[in-house]
């Protein structure tokens, strides 16, 4: 899918999810907390493993993954070199299908970032 209003898309993920949060509150919960401590500081600072699960996104071709983590890398400080940088990781690890998302996690950090 080609997004090309990643804020719009964000919104309509939102509502759909909340849906889903309503009917299985317990796995949501569940996810949320594994969110939660996943992503807390460690050996590894937040940023780190917030473009690891970027690459990740891409990789496995997640529109989702591409939105949510791209805006919480950008929150975090991560700059557009280093989102190319993990784009070029994932396209060596995903192939040419990488190679597409990664062009579709650029775009949503372009318009999800601070300056989008």
């Amino acid at each position: 899918m080609a997004v090309t209003d990643w804020e719009a898309f964000v919104t309509q993920t939102d509502q759909r999810m909340g849906e889903v949060r309503k009917g299985i509150p317990e796995v949501a919960k569940g996810f949320g907390a594994l969110a939660k401590a996943a992503t807390a500081p460690g050996a590894l600072v937040a940023k780190t493993k917030e473009l690891i699960a970027l690459a990740i996104g891409i990789t496995a071709r997640c529109d989702g993954c591409l939105a949510y983590h791209a805006r919480a890398a950008a929150r975090l400080g991560a700059s557009r070199d280093e989102i190319l940088e993990v784009i070029g990781v994932s396209v060596y690890m995903g192939g040419g299908p990488s190679m597409i998302y990664g062009a579709e996690a650029l775009a949503a950090y372009d318009g999800l970032g601070d300056d989008g």
